[in-house]
């Protein structure tokens, strides 16, 4: 549906470097990266707003490397939501119609239905500095679809809304996509919403593309230290291999099976690593007495870093578990983790 091919950009001292790309018709694809990564370059090279230097942009096989914004068929949705202060919702809604050749009475159909799927319905005549953050963004939301476009592009938008709005744009997003025909691609920092909304995504770093697939793949088998640090890999180790051990500063962990590299890296998810108070009788092949040496409140989680000899570890625990367990700084504790939960790249 949309292929980028070896698109290069110069914008005074940043650049896309080498973004080769393809994402799936009807699919909701998630860009991630740090911030100044070029993930809203990307979009915005997209939609026609950037040249590339060099490339090709591909929609549905046709080539829109140098078509005008207005005739690719692509709409773009910012964070800001960019509504017109002195035009009601409708009339926010109806000016993307304004420069679309689309018949008028089809036109106001889809509007009508889109007030009805964005749950705008009741809230036609009022302007925006009286809604909430999160109707102003189904209102540009409805405004980017009512031209009916093959690809919808999402800047960031839900980070201007709070934790309750967040949610419940997450499920309005989840309905956008049964119920249109648009390919989505969203920029996002957040990964419960990467991981709730995308099937496929990609990892951005200093203008490039630095790792593309699955979800799953991204968060569970990194290829790269920058992603597995990006996705929360934060038990990141440099080791030296040796049949089926790993070896970090003199400790020997159980990889479960062999690799033919004599060094590479390891990761483990903080969330797999188990901690009790007491040496259990597991089947987990890792396990190592340790001191906590800080907890650090995540919200509803909290970190705590554990030195195993000259290694530090870090695990994810509930606030529930740091109360029972009675865990502080200084208290020895003992954590496990499975064999199968190591990535090794």
């Amino acid at each position: 549906m949309i292929s980028l091919e070896n698109i290069h950009i110069d914008l005074g001292e940043f650049h896309l470097k080498d973004i080769n790309l393809e994402v799936e018709e009807n699919e909701f694809f998630i860009i991630m990266g740090p911030s100044g990564s070029g993930k809203t370059i990307l979009l915005e090279t997209i939609a026609g707003l950037v040249q590339p230097k060099t490339g090709r942009i591909k929609v549905a096989a046709e080539e829109i490397t140098h078509l005008p914004p207005e005739k690719r068929g692509i709409s773009i949705v910012y964070q800001d939501y960019a509504l017109f202060p002195h035009l009601t919702v409708v009339e926010n809604i109806r000016y993307g119609l304004h420069f679309n050749k689309a018949d008028k009475t089809a036109g106001e159909n889809r509007l009508l239905e889109l007030l009805a799927l964005l749950n705008l319905e009741g809230l036609e005549k009022r302007y925006p500095e009286s809604l909430s953050g999160g109707e102003q963004q189904r209102v540009a939301m409805a405004r980017a679809l009512v031209v009916n476009p093959q690809v919808l592009l999402l800047d960031e938008p839900l980070s201007a809304l709070d934790p309750r709005l967040r949610e419940e744009f997450r499920l309005v997003l989840k309905q956008l996509q049964q119920n249109t025909t648009a390919t989505i691609l969203m920029v996002t920092h957040n990964f419960s919403e990467a991981l709730a909304l995308g099937g496929r995504g990609a990892v951005m770093n200093g203008g490039r593309i630095e790792q593309a697939g699955s979800m799953e793949d991204i968060f569970q088998r990194p290829e790269s230290t920058m992603v597995a640090d990006f996705v929360g890999m934060k038990n990141l180790f440099a080791v030296t291999l040796k049949d089926e051990m790993a070896q970090i500063n003199g400790l020997e962990i159980q990889l479960g099976h062999s690799f033919t590299a004599s060094r590479g890296y390891i990761a483990i998810r903080p969330e797999d690593i188990v901690l009790s108070i007491t040496q259990l009788q597991s089947s987990m092949r890792n396990s190592f007495p340790g001191t906590i040496t800080r907890i650090i409140s995540q919200g509803f989680y909290y970190e705590v870093h554990i030195a195993v000899d000259k290694v530090n570890f870090c695990a994810l625990v509930t606030k529930g578990a740091l109360l029972e367990m009675e865990l502080q700084e200084g208290k020895e504790i003992f954590l496990f983790f499975k064999s199968t939960a190591i990535h090794t790249f």
